[in-house]
């Protein structure tokens, strides 16, 4: 069967047109079962902008749509960008002889198995080892090169969940940031090497001796959270490279819960949002055997 583009927009918006009462979780199996294609390939993504005068390919499918099984839980995904949720305790982007598999390396054969290796994942921004969070992934360096000219407007949002409670609720932290021999981050005035940081914060709740603190980047330092946290005297539970009590193994409470920006194609404000994960505000006893 062929289908006919009559008005450019995405996929979805196209075949929802096309076959009318059609629901739209049904016309979202159609796309992710290949049944959609044309001269180039087989469209798997809803999102896909499509011109006007674009002839489609339509193919029945026969046997029913899987979810792809990923070792990382995909967020957001369309022809040319993928958003994972990275666990704490893996790299964002790997190093070479590395026994376990960074996030990059893993979004990065999916992407490749996928596309039948016509695509990639490339790194746009990063996440520490110990950070859980929102990570997005380019599938062209053309689109990588689009969200990084523009990484600016996008809007960064964190959840540190701190040691203490900050003696003012809402404020702003900027100093100058570098980097010693042993790869621990330092704050302070101007150095030939360091880097202005500003990092906007405001307490949301307390429990206990401690708070949860919602954090909005400006600036995107290695570190940089972490580092301006312990300098308003509130380090991040677990942290012990910046302050915290290491009288118990925890895992770092800092997760990277929003992420706001443009489509570099489509210019559509992307908004992500991930859950605390369940154990971010439980602190028992004993170690939590986190590495």
């Amino acid at each position: 069967m062929k289908i006919t583009v009559k008005n450019t927009g995405t996929l979805l918006d196209v075949l929802m047109e096309e076959f009318g009462n059609a629901s739209r979780s049904k016309v979202r199996k159609l796309i992710k079962g290949g049944c959609i294609s044309d001269a180039t390939g087989t469209y798997k993504h809803p999102e896909t902008i499509l011109p006007k005068g674009l002839v489609l390919d339509y193919d029945k499918f026969e046997k029913s749509v899987k979810t792809p099984n990923t070792p990382f839980r995909i967020l957001f995904e369309d022809d040319y960008l993928i958003a994972v949720i990275k666990p704490a305790g893996i790299l964002t982007h790997g190093v070479p002889g590395a026994k376990v598999w960074s996030l990059h390396q893993q979004v990065n054969k999916y992407i490749k198995d996928e596309s039948e290796g016509r695509k990639r994942a490339l790194v746009i921004h990063r996440l520490d080892r110990e950070v859980t969070g929102i990570v997005l992934m380019a599938k062209t360096e053309e689109i990588q090169q689009k969200v990084k000219d523009n990484w600016k407007e996008a809007e960064k949002l964190y959840y540190a969940f701190v040691e203490g409670h900050p003696k003012e609720k809402e404020g702003t932290i900027s100093s100058w940031l570098w980097e010693d021999g042993r790869h621990i981050m330092h704050s302070g005035n101007e150095t030939p090497e360091s880097k202005f940081a500003i990092t906007h914060y405001k307490e949301i709740d307390q429990r206990g001796d401690n708070s949860l603190i919602r954090v909005k980047l400006e600036t995107g330092r290695k570190n940089q959270i972490r580092v301006h946290m312990s300098d308003i005297g509130c380090p991040i539970i677990g942290d012990y490279r910046y302050g915290a009590d290491s009288t118990i193994t925890r895992m770092i409470r800092l997760v990277a819960y929003s992420l706001t920006f443009p489509h570099p194609v489509t210019g559509k404000i992307i908004k992500l949002e991930t859950k605390l994960p369940r154990t971010f505000l439980v602190l028992g006893d004993t170690d939590e055997k986190y590495k």
